[in-house]
């Protein structure tokens, strides 16, 4: 068989042209049966076709053309790994976490082109950012109290930066009827319009819920509303975001497969994050307290896959005042929640190789054990060392953590021996000398 070779500006030629090479080069390779076919009009996938004198429908393979992969177009990465054109993206997370937060100061940074998050995106975009379910009022707000707090100029987004409510212009793409459920053409089709005419590069749609009045546990309905999604962003070239409630958990960690209703939407989108709120236990770790309320972190995929809490992207709500008020009592004007970075403490923040030179020297002097909850355990001595109280949860967590990691590099080392009872305990001696 001849191997036909598409020629390099194929995609750039018109249709007609593209029909006479391929009724030159591929028809004839597929047998008789594709000269019975008639090629479909301009809008239909050119694959499909239908017999002549007939109604039915026959489909025609695409024959792979290979390309040198090196030559072949780069996925387009807009902001992170999360946002990414053409491709549906998802954030799913419990109500109260920040997910609408989130969604937003990622929004203005998109526009302004600025790493407000610690994430740059490639150039500032174009961004359209929907809100089902509070009023635009509300939605500026937010978004001027994450300007007001990163000190965003109006003019680094003025006219890249869209806002509208679902109060005032509705999106319901699908709804449910007695047959099953049906997609709004119109509506699908005029968001697509406003998509391509305003250049977006990206589309948040916050929630999901909102976009749609079909039942959330059917699983053909939700993967209907997810393929047409899917198309209007291939058709307009942009990312679109999906914000997703979770269902209820009994405040244990929320993973993708918590996500409300039926598992489609997770399997449509190319990347699906997690938001966690910071646990009681990681905030006294992290010695934040009772501030642990304000943060959590995001985790891409699942829970059981995320890196540990110290390895993971972690942000804090921060209340930010606008200043509309007329001063001389607290509540005197609005407040906002602005997502900020969060970094989780760096456990040698402040430990020199003078100090562990001090513990070895401590640990030398003794006889301590490796485990932490008997009276002689080597965190003791380095909390003495350090001047830190091992009966803090953060400090403990700090003593620990840095036991470990001496340990692993060879500082300290781990051996079997008898204590004062003759019975068989694990301890902590000193390893190998620090040095500057």
């Amino acid at each position: 068989m001849r191997e036909a070779v598409r020629p390099a500006n194929y995609s750039e030629l018109p249709r007609e042209l593209q029909d006479e090479w391929y009724e030159k080069n591929i028809a004839p390779q597929l047998g008789d049966s594709a000269e019975a076919l008639e090629l479909p009009d301009r809008g239909d996938d050119p694959r499909v076709g239908r017999a002549k004198g007939t109604t039915a429908v026959q489909c025609i393979p695409t024959l792979f053309i290979y390309r040198d992969p090196a030559t072949f177009p780069r996925r387009q990465f807009l902001y992170g790994r999360h946002y990414i054109r053409q491709f549906l993206s998802a954030t799913v997370a419990p109500g109260g976490v920040g997910k609408s937060s989130l969604s937003i100061v990622e929004a203005v940074a998109m526009a302004a082109g600025r790493d407000l998050l610690e994430v740059r995106p490639v150039k500032p975009l174009r961004v359209w950012y929907w809100n089902g379910e509070d009023p635009e009022e509300e939605i500026e707000r937010r978004v001027m109290a994450a300007c007001l707090h990163f000190g965003v100029d109006p003019s680094e987004i003025e006219g890249r930066l869209f806002l509208d409510s679902g109060r005032d212009t509705e999106l319901v793409i699908a709804t449910q009827t007695k047959t099953g459920a049906l997609i709004a053409s119109p509506v699908g089709d005029a968001l697509k319009k406003a998509l391509i005419e305003g250049q977006f590069d990206v589309l948040v749609l916050d929630p999901f819920v909102a976009t749609h009045r079909v039942s959330e546990n059917d699983n053909m309905a939700i993967d209907a509303i997810a393929k047409t999604l899917g198309r209007i962003t291939g058709a307009a070239n942009c990312a679109v975001e999906l914000v997703h409630h979770v269902r209820k958990t009994g405040a244990a960690e929320i993973t993708v497969e918590d996500g409300r209703g039926a598992s489609a939407l997770v399997a449509a989108a190319r990347s699906v994050r997690v938001l966690n709120s910071m646990s009681k236990d990681e905030g006294d770790r992290a010695g934040v307290g009772a501030e642990h309320r304000f943060c959590f972190r995001a985790d891409t995929g699942k829970a059981n896959l995320a890196p540990p809490s110290t390895k993971a992207t972690w942000f804090r709500l921060t209340s930010v005042p606008l200043g509309n008020g007329s001063g001389g009592r607290f509540d005197d004007q609005d407040y906002v929640g602005v997502v900020t970075p969060w970094t989780w403490p760096d456990t040698f923040d402040g430990v020199t190789t003078a100090d562990l030179l001090a513990v070895q020297a401590a640990i030398a002097a003794g006889r301590y054990r490796e485990n932490s909850q008997a009276k002689d355990w080597a965190g003791n001595a380095v909390a003495r060392v350090l001047k830190l109280d091992p009966k803090d949860k953060s400090a403990k967590a700090k003593i620990g953590a840095l036991l470990k990691e001496w340990t692993r590099n060879g500082m300290f080392a781990v051996v079997e021996g008898l204590d004062d009872k003759r019975e068989k305990r694990s301890f902590i001696e000193v390893g190998t000398p620090a040095n500057d």
